[in-house]
């Protein structure tokens, strides 16, 4: 009874979503006035995808961890938005979008892309 007992208690954070990582995020949701975390890895931007609001602040803390990506740049053409993104050193962008919709952003050769949604 005990070892039985002592198995349950084990398994139970795995059966209860405990037991592993929790999932990758796709996309994140700003609150106003929060900074929204971006991460360039091998894959890209990380999260591609965040949704903020119409006509309030965003400010977004961009930081590249790999020198394996071509994504060195920061780049929102629809912003005027050109911005370098040096190995392991956090780069802040702030902007306020004024339009719903989406503002896509990519590296500097335009290979690695993301987009913040308006709403």
């Amino acid at each position: 009874m005990r070892r039985w007992t002592l198995s349950l208690i084990l398994a139970a954070p795995m059966v209860l979503g405990c037991g592993g990582a929790p999932p990758p995020r796709t996309a994140a949701t700003a609150s106003p006035g929060q900074p929204i975390a971006i991460t360039v890895t091998e894959d890209g931007f990380e999260p591609a995808e965040v949704h903020v609001a119409q006509g309030v602040p965003v400010t977004l803390v961009v930081t590249r961890k790999t020198d394996k990506t071509c994504a060195t740049e920061f780049v929102m053409k629809s912003e005027g938005i050109h911005q370098p993104l040096p190995l392991n050193q956090p780069v802040t962008i702030a902007f306020t979008p004024k339009e719903k919709g989406s503002l896509r952003y990519a590296c500097g050769m335009d290979m690695y892309a993301g987009k913040v949604i308006v709403e």
